[in-house]
């Protein structure tokens, strides 16, 4: 008589390796951010994030090799997904371009309230005594402006010239305000005197008066 085979208990799914360096290496970014916005660039401390992500130590030198290290992964994921947000606002059909002008705007105040534009500052500053970091936030920078020009050459379409401006000409002037707006909310410099989100806000009333003319 042939024994039938007892039934096997079901196993608990593995977690592959793969995940779990994700999820660790995700752990560990959400943490820097964090420490950034409470710490800043120069009182940023590897130990201090560990103990945030809730790894060891050790975890951040296997993924990251060092705090340079460690903070350049952040900016570029956390830029990654800045920039993600942004093609896919301006990607909106439904959307106007004085309408995605104004969707910009807000996400200026999204983003000094996330601690990125402080990041950003302190990179910038770090980058100009050291090449690495100047490359990382070159690069940064240069996706958003490579996006704004996209934007400006829609314009054309729909405008026409826009003469003497070429579409690269209005990227570097609308990412020139923007960081500079930057650069002035965070050091609470707006005033009367100095209107900046007013200032941004009517360049939208300017282009949708444009688009009335147009339609």
């Amino acid at each position: 008589m042939t024994r039938t085979a007892s039934p096997r208990k079901a196993q608990p799914a593995k977690v592959s390796a793969p995940r779990k360096v994700d999820t660790t290496r995700t752990a560990i970014l959400e943490a820097a951010k964090r420490m950034l916005r409470e710490q800043g660039y120069s009182g940023l401390s590897t130990r201090d994030v560990a103990l945030a992500a809730g790894v060891p130590l050790s975890q951040i030198h296997y993924h990251f090799g060092s705090k340079q290290g460690l903070v350049a992964a952040m900016f570029e994921y956390q830029n990654a997904q800045l920039l993600g947000r942004q093609r896919e606002m301006y990607a909106d059909p439904s959307m106007s371009i004085s309408e995605q002008w104004e969707r910009a705007c807000d996400y200026l105040d999204d983003d000094l309230k996330s601690g990125y534009v402080r990041t950003l500052m302190e990179l910038w500053a770090a980058g100009w005594s050291d090449p690495e970091v100047a490359r990382l936030v070159r690069e940064s920078i240069g996706g958003w402006m490579e996006l704004l020009t996209s934007v400006a050459r829609k314009a054309e379409d729909r405008f026409g010239s826009l003469a003497p401006f070429s579409a690269e000409d209005i990227s570097a002037l609308v990412g020139a305000a923007f960081i500079g707006a930057e650069a002035f909310l965070l050091l609470d410099s707006e005033s009367k005197r100095i209107p900046v989100r007013r200032a941004l806000r009517r360049i939208g009333v300017a282009i949708r008066k444009l688009e009335k003319a147009h339609s």
